[in-house]
């Protein structure tokens, strides 16, 4: 079965096929809520509510083409509202054991490797004075690979604005990590 005949027996309502879908989109779901969050409980929250919201707004989604950037946006936004809700409650100052802990990983090539809690540790501490827009396109630029084009979609900003964004969030880390670095 294709993609958009599986979107559109969803659209009539098939659960069974709706379960499909989950199987296909809670992973890029996840990495983009875990990326934004650096929590994998809230990132596996983040991706409930999300599924929730697909299958009650299934009808609205124009075509199967358009149903990716339309699930990264509804878990952009899911992010964007759980960035509010916790505000700087509890903000991560990273201490100088921590940032040796980063710049040792960060020199090693071996990223990849690490678990999803020092991915957190390390994209956390980089990403902790981004805005919400700068982290969000840096995420989906730099972590999940995806072209301005595709980030403006998710997004709603402008191909320009994306650009800028991406400009800055990278001239941020970059000032971070030479400042700790040193």
């Amino acid at each position: 079965m294709t993609e958009t005949e599986l979107i559109e027996e969803c659209r009539k309502g098939n659960l069974a096929r709706f379960r499909e879908v989950v199987e296909k989109t809670s992973p890029f779901s996840f990495s983009v809520a875990f990326r934004m969050l650096g929590s994998e409980d809230q990132a596996l929250d983040i991706v409930q509510e999300t599924m929730i919201t697909v299958w009650q707004k299934m009808d609205r989604i124009k075509s199967a083409g358009s149903f990716k950037t339309w699930v990264y946006r509804i878990t952009l936004n899911k992010c964007y509202d759980a960035m509010r809700r916790t505000k700087r409650l509890n903000e991560f100052r990273p201490d100088s054991k921590t940032w040796a802990f980063i710049s040792d990983h960060i020199s090693d090539h071996g990223t990849s490797e690490l678990e999803n809690r020092e991915n957190a540790l390390i994209i956390n501490s980089l990403t902790n004075r981004l805005s919400p827009a700068q982290k969000a396109v840096f995420v989906l630029a730099e972590l999940e690979e995806m072209p301005n084009d595709e980030i403006a979609r998710i997004t709603g900003m402008s191909k320009t604005a994306v650009k800028s964004n991406l400009y800055y969030a990278r001239r941020n880390i970059e000032s971070l990590i030479e400042k700790y670095l040193k």
